[in-house]
């Protein structure tokens, strides 16, 4: 075999691999929200976009917790609001409608008091 001949099955080789495993790169981005959890009940999240409802996670009381999400959770309009069920209890708190581009941080604020919660687009 010939130098030229291996370099040439060297090449094709590595070619074929590379083909065999595209990267896997998420288009729409990521973004972050951060719920600073005040109240004394765990609190379930959950982000409605596109009139859908999905389950981000549980913030457990009197923490913070962080959740890195995919931009898929924006939905088309990239206009979403938050919505939270303390665990064990009635109480249900919603954010107004925000408009999150990808690569921002949205942080939610969870007083003790539902009602009082705040929400911040950074």
């Amino acid at each position: 075999m010939t130098r030229h001949t291996a370099l040439a099955l060297v090449v094709v080789g590595v070619a074929g691999c590379a083909s065999r495993h595209p990267a896997l790169v998420d288009p729409r981005g990521e973004f972050s929200l951060a719920v600073v959890n005040h109240h004394w009940l765990d609190v379930t999240i959950y982000i409605v976009h596109d009139g859908e409802s999905s389950r981000v996670g549980i913030a457990t009381a009197s923490s913070t917790e962080t959740f890195v999400l995919s931009g898929r959770l924006l939905g088309s309009t990239r206009q979403i609001y938050l919505m939270g069920r303390a665990v064990g209890s009635s109480e249900v708190v919603r954010t107004e409608m925000l408009t999150v581009q990808p690569g921002q941080n949205v942080e939610w604020t969870l007083e003790n008091s539902l009602r009082r919660s705040s929400v911040g687009v950074y």
